[in-house]
C-alpha cells in the first residue's frame, strides 16, 4: 500500500499578498501538501478539505475599511492551529476584537523583532546569537499596525516600530506575525513556517518526489484504465514529465505526437525523438511539419498573428493525428498549479479552465476526449524534481524557458527557412559558450534574435553585406521584470567572433541592454 499523501495538509487562504505563492512552495518544499484558495471560500470546502492547520495570508487590503475581507468563521471554530502572517495577523485581531490603525510611514525591507515571551512558533530560533533574549532579524511590508492585542491574546514579540508584531492566543493553537517568513529575507523564516507545519499542526512530511509519482501513477491507473490517451509532447519539462507518469501508468497505451514545427533549437527533433523513442521507450510518433508551418507563416509580419497561425497550424496536424488512433478517449497535459491558480474560475481554486498557451491551442470539440493532467497539484519546481527522479536530465530540466512559437517569434518580422537556420545555429554558438563559461545558470534567460535588416562588413579583402543578429541576456526572479545580464565583454567578444566566422550571411553581431520594463523579455 502506497503512503497517502494527501493525509497531512495545510490549506491557504488567499488574501491577495503578492507572496501568497511563496507560502505554499516553502510548505511543499518542508515535505507537507497544501492547497491555496480564495480567502472567500465556500465553508463546506474548508471542512471537507480537513486540513492540519490553516495558514491566513497577506493581501493589500485594509481591515480598518468597511468590508474588507475577513476570514470565514469556520477557520476558528475547525478546532487546528491557524497561522495569520501580515494582513492575516491583522484581520485574527480585529475578528477577535482587536484594534488595527493606518500608520502614517508604511513599514518596508529589514527590521529586528525582539521576543519578550517564548512562544512555540520561534522554538530554537535566535537570529543574534549574542544575546540572551531572542531576535529575529525579519522582512517587513505592510502599511497599517495593530495597536491593540485581542483579548486572550499574549504579546510575543515587537519592534521599535512595530508594537505589536508576533500574537499567540492564551489557550488556542492561534499565532499571527506583522511580518513575511515565506520570503527568502526573514533569516529564519522557514525555521517559523517548520515549527508551525510539523511542531504545532503534527504534520508528517510525507510530500516527496518518490511518493508523488507512486500516488500520481496510481491515479492515472484508476481515472484511465485501459483506454488510450493521447498527448502532444513538445519535449518542454511539462509535457515530457506529464509523458513519463502517464506512460509509466499505462505504457503503450499512451500514443505521444511530437509535431517538428521547423521552428526549434538546434538538432531539437532528433534529440526529442532519441530521448523518448529511445532512452524511455515512449510510444512516440513525429511529424515532420517545417513545410506547412513555413507555408502558412510566408507574409505573415505581426507577431500576434505569426503566434495565432501557429498555434492554428498546430492545433489542426494534431487533431489530424490524434483521428489516426483509435478508441482514444482521453487528451494528456501538462498543466501545473499555477495554470490552475491563475486559471481559477470558482472559489474552490480548482478551475478547469486552463491558460490558451498550456491547452494543446482549443482542440476541436468533436474530439470530446477527458482530461489527464498529472502535473496539475505542482509547482514547476515540483515537476523538475520529479522529472529528475523519472530519470530526465538534468541539462534539460533546467533549461532556460523557450517559446511556445519557437524561433517564430525570435526570426522577427517575416518568418523564413534561411533564418531559422541561420538563427539556430548562432543560438547554439551562444548557449555553447555560455555553458563553457559556466554563465549559462548565472542568467535566467539567454537567447539569439534575427533582424531583417543587412549590414556592412568587411571579410578578408572582400566587403559584406549580410544579417545582424542580437544577443539577449536577463536575470530575473519571476520572469514579471528582468535586468540585462552584464556578461564580460571578452565573453560577448568571443561569441560575436564565432557567430561571425562560422556561419555564412551574418555581418554584426549586437547586444541588447535593455531592461523589462520597459522592453519584453522576448522580441516579439
Amino acid at each position: 500500500m502506497h503512503t497517502n499523501i494527501y493525509n497531512d495538509k495545510i490549506l491557504i487562504l488567499d488574501f491577495g499578498s503578492q507572496y501568497t505563492q511563496l507560502i505554499a512552495r516553502r510548505i511543499r518544499e518542508i515535505g507537507v501538501y497544501c492547497e491555496l484558495v480564495s480567502w472567500d471560500i465556500d465553508e463546506q470546502f474548508i471542512r471537507d478539505f480537513n486540513p492540519k492547520g490553516i495558514i491566513l495570508s497577506g493581501g493589500p487590503e485594509s481591515t480598518t475599511e468597511e468590508n474588507s475581507p475577513r476570514a470565514p468563521e469556520v477557520v476558528f471554530n475547525l478546532g487546528v492551529p491557524v497561522f495569520g502572517i501580515c494582513y492575516g495577523l491583522q484581520t485574527m485581531m480585529v475578528q477577535f476584537g482587536g484594534t488595527v490603525e493606518s500608520s502614517t510611514t508604511r513599514e518596508f525591507g529589514y527590521a529586528k523583532v525582539d521576543t519578550v515571551l517564548a512562544s512555540r512558533l520561534l522554538d530554537g530560533i535566535n537570529d543574534f546569537a549574542e544575546q540572551d533574549t531572542p531576535s529575529l532579524n525579519v522582512w517587513m511590508s505592510h502599511g497599517d499596525k495593530v495597536t491593540k492585542l485581542a483579548p486572550n491574546f499574549n504579546l510575543v514579540a515587537k519592534t521599535d516600530s512595530c508594537p505589536i508584531c508576533i500574537v499567540e492566543h492564551e489557550e488556542k493553537p492561534f499565532f499571527g506575525v506583522q511580518f513575511h517568513p515565506e520570503v527568502t529575507h526573514t533569516v529564519s523564516g522557514l525555521s517559523i513556517i517548520k515549527n508551525f507545519v510539523f511542531n504545532i499542526c503534527g504534520c508528517a512530511a510525507e510530500w516527496t518526489p518518490k511518493n508523488i509519482i507512486e500516488t500520481t501513477v496510481a491515479q492515472i491507473k484508476e481515472q484511465v484504465g485501459n483506454d488510450k490517451v493521447i498527448l502532444g509532447l513538445s519535449g518542454g519539462v511539462d509535457s515530457s514529465v506529464a509523458a513519463l507518469l502517464i506512460n509509466k501508468a499505462i505504457g503503450k497505451n499512451l500514443h505521444c505526437i511530437f509535431i517538428d514545427n521547423g521552428l526549434l533549437r538546434l538538432n531539437e527533433g532528433d534529440q526529442v525523438m532519441e530521448m523518448f523513442s529511445g532512452k524511455f521507450d515512449l510510444n512516440i510518433k513525429r511529424v515532420n511539419a517545417e513545410d506547412r508551418f513555413l507555408s502558412a507563416l510566408a507574409g505573415v509580419e505581426d507577431p500576434e498573428v505569426k503566434r495565432k497561425t501557429i498555434g492554428k497550424v498546430f492545433v489542426d496536424i494534431f487533431d489530424e493525428e490524434s483521428h489516426k488512433i483509435e478508441d482514444a478517449k482521453w487528451l494528456g497535459q501538462g498543466t501545473i498549479y499555477p495554470d490552475v491558480i491563475e486559471s481559477a474560475a470558482s472559489k474552490t481554486g480548482k478551475a478547469h479552465v486552463i491558460k490558451s498557451h498550456h491547452n494543446v491551442g482549443g482542440l476541436p470539440k468533436e474530439m470530446k476526449l477527458g482530461l489527464v493532467e498529472p502535473l496539475n497539484q505542482l509547482f514547476k519546481d515540483e515537476v523538475r524534481r520529479i522529472g529528475l527522479e523519472l530519470g530526465l536530465p538534468k541539462d534539460m530540466l533546467e533549461r532556460h524557458p523557450f517559446p511556445g512559437p519557437g524561433l517564430g517569434v525570435r526570426v522577427l518580422g517575416e518568418v523564413k527557412k534561411e533564418y531559422c537556420d541561420i538563427l539556430r545555429r548562432a543560438d547554439a554558438i551562444f548557449i555553447e559558450e555560455l555553458r563553457k563559461a559556466n554563465l549559462y545558470y548565472e542568467v535566467s534567460q539567454a537567447f539569439t534574435v534575427f533582424l531583417p535588416v543587412k549590414s556592412v562588413g568587411v571579410m578578408g579583402d572582400g566587403r559584406k553585406y549580410s544579417w545582424v543578429l542580437s544577443l539577449r541576456a536577463v536575470q530575473t526572479i519571476d520572469f514579471m521584470t528582468a535586468h540585462w545580464a552584464h556578461l564580460p565583454y571578452d565573453f560577448l567578444g568571443k561569441v560575436s567572433n564565432r557567430i561571425i566566422n562560422e556561419i555564412d550571411n551574418v555581418s554584426r553581431v549586437v547586444y541588447d541592454i535593455s531592461g523589462k520594463p520597459p522592453s519584453t523579455i522576448e522580441w516579439e
